[in-house]
Formats: C-alpha cells, structure tokens, sequence
C-alpha cells in the first residue's frame, strides 16, 4: 500500500506533468483552442484526473503563470532594497532579463496569445507588479523620459525573447545581448561582456 508521501509525490508529479502539457498545448493551440480533454491526451491520464488538479482551463493558465509571477515579485523586493535609484535600475533590469529568459516559453504565449493576457493579464495585482518593474527600471531617471524608457525596456525584451527568429539563440547569449541593449536604453552603465573579457584577456 502507498503511502501518503508517495502518494503526495505522485500527485505533485502528475500536476506539474499537467502544467507542462498545457503550456506545449496552449502554445501551439492557443488557450481558446485547447480543451481539458486535450491536455489530459497528452499526459496520458483521464479527463477525471484533469479535474482532481484543476476545475477549468482558467485554473490551469493561473498555474502556468504563477510561477514566473512569483519570481517576478521577488525580483522587485529585490530591487526594491537597492539603496541607489542606478542600483534599483541595473537590479531590476538584471533580474527582469533573467525571468525573462527562464520563461521563454510563457512569455511567447503571451507575447503571442491575446485570450492568454485577457483572461490573466488584467488583474489588479499583475498590473501593479508590471507598474513596480518600470518604476524601478527608471528609478533614476525622471519624466516623460522614464516612462518612454521603461516601455521600449520592457517591451523590447519580452518581444526579443519571444521572438521566432531568435528560438535558436542560446539562453546565455540571448541574456548577454538583453541585458546590453536594457542598459542601453535605460542609460544604465555597460558592462563589458563574457567575449569582450575574452579578448582583453587574448591581449
């Protein structure tokens, strides 16, 4: 007989399996075009064993999303303890990059997928986390500059990383390239990349 911690672990198996599936399935069927069904095919388990983990495809996107929301709110905490307005700034631009990147996947369903953002992405919570990233983003900048700046950073990365024309560039070097056009754009220091480190060392 199983006990409670395998069981617990099967369960937790089965509903990360879930979120896995959905997210492939949502991104090549779109959240509208998706059905429970569906996902419950693609892991191989029943309709019913769907419902033991989630009521609705709504509950699901909630899920998929939950995880890069929470590293987004501890991203800004973060930046937020930064005493400077430029560390605030290369604190919030670093980390934002850099949930960016571990979501790649996510944030091309959103990027891509209007029903995705109209059915998670106008809560009041997610709009006051997005208004935190750029106000750090620009904390040392002031306006109309900063909310220009903070809109083209923001936008600028979300659509890079989603971009189809770059799904073969490395994580690493697609980090290196972000985070040197952010500083760019938010008038932040540059720092010298891996390869630049590599030629000065040549030298």
């Amino acid at each position: 007989m199983a006990s409670s911690v395998e069981t617990a672990t099967v369960t937790a198996s089965t509903r990360s399996r879930l979120l896995s599936a959905a997210l492939s399935l949502f991104t090549v069927h779109s959240f509208a075009g998706t059905s429970l069904q569906m996902i419950a095919d693609s892991v191989g388990v029943t309709k019913a064993a769907v419902y033991h983990h989630f009521k609705t495809r709504e509950e699901i996107l909630a899920a998929v999303i939950d995880p890069a929301i929470r590293e987004m709110r501890s991203a800004v905490a973060a930046a937020e303890d930064e005493r400077r307005p430029t560390a605030q700034a290369e604190s919030m631009l670093v980390r934002f990059v850099d949930v960016t990147i571990r979501h790649r996947a996510l944030v091309t369903l959103i990027w891509t997928d209007a029903g995705v953002v109209d059915t998670a992405g106008a809560g009041e919570d997610t709009i006051r986390l997005a208004n935190r990233v750029r106000a750090l983003l620009t904390a040392h900048q002031s306006p109309p500059q900063a909310a220009v700046n903070a809109s083209i950073a923001v936008v600028g990365i979300a659509s890079a990383a989603a971009s189809p024309l770059l799904l073969d560039l490395p994580d690493e070097v697609l980090r290196e390239y972000l985070l040197d056009a952010g500083r760019r754009i938010l008038t932040l220091r540059r720092r010298a990349s891996k390869s630049e480190h590599g030629a000065d060392d040549a030298q």
